[in-house]
């Protein structure tokens, strides 16, 4: 079931969006090569901390993994698709990417959202990388308007990414978002005919999340059971924001 916000619950929502907007910008400023992951968990902690939030992520189960994900960040570097999980030996160097995602709640309500940065100087063919996943997200969020539906949202990103050249990874999806991280309805980056086509609604709630490879679309999960690889070792890219559907039009919930 879909479960739309009130405008109430969507003010409760921003908040939440907001601080993870902070804590991205403040991500995208400390990351340079010689930094490592751990490095920006342990400050993207301390703000969840110094705001009185919880970590949306950190203590979440999954069935799959076999235990509880133990960071408040999601650090994917280069060819980590999703779900990388910070440490001190991973040190960036100029020429990496490191997507980070995150979410938070509070008072109840959840914001999610993701970007992807470049450490130094990268190739020109990884900046096109992540500026076309970046459109692609831009594109879907102008489709989040009353009467349109789910495939519009969907339809937006493929074309954008497969037009470009590049490919979308079918494994990890986003999804519905509110008082709880993940809700329905699943959110693919690609039209898949096999779900179903709901017509967006105000107060609908997606966070859309763009996860798109170089090279070719498989990904495999790692030992550690949680960080998610492109197959091919290509380098991947993630961008998310936690969007509303209202009378006025769409509501990024997690920028300014």
């Amino acid at each position: 079931m879909i479960i739309r916000k009130s405008p109430a619950e969507l003010e409760k929502m921003r908040r939440a969006g907001l601080l993870v907007h902070e804590i991205l910008e403040r991500m995208r400023g400390m990351v340079a090569p010689g930094v490592s992951t751990l490095d920006l968990e342990v400050e993207a902690e301390k703000m969840m901390k110094d705001a009185g939030a919880k970590s949306a992520f950190k203590g979440y189960y999954v069935p799959a993994a076999g235990g509880k994900y133990p960071f408040v960040l999601c650090t994917s570097v280069n060819e980590e698709v999703v779900h990388g999980m910070p440490s001190a030996k991973r040190v960036l160097k100029a020429g990496d990417v490191v997507s980070i995602d995150t979410g938070v709640s509070i008072n109840g309500y959840f914001g999610d959202s993701a970007v992807t940065i470049p450490v130094g100087e990268v190739s020109d063919e990884v900046k096109r990388l992540l500026r076309v996943t970046s459109e692609s997200l831009e594109m879907a969020i102008e489709q989040m308007h009353s009467g349109n539906r789910l495939f519009d949202v969907c339809g937006a990103v493929e074309r954008h990414v497969v037009t470009n050249g590049f490919t979308i990874v079918r494994e990890y999806v986003g999804h519905g978002i509110g008082t709880s991280l993940h809700e329905e309805p699943q959110v693919p980056n690609y039209v898949d005919r096999r779900n179903e086509n709901p017509r967006l609604k105000e107060g609908m709630v997606l966070a859309i999340e763009p996860m798109v490879n170089a090279g070719r679309p498989e990904t495999k999960v790692l030992s550690d059971r949680w960080t998610a690889v492109t197959r091919d070792g290509s380098f991947a890219a993630h961008f998310e924001h936690t969007v509303a559907v209202t009378a006025n039009g769409p509501w990024v919930l997690t920028r300014p």
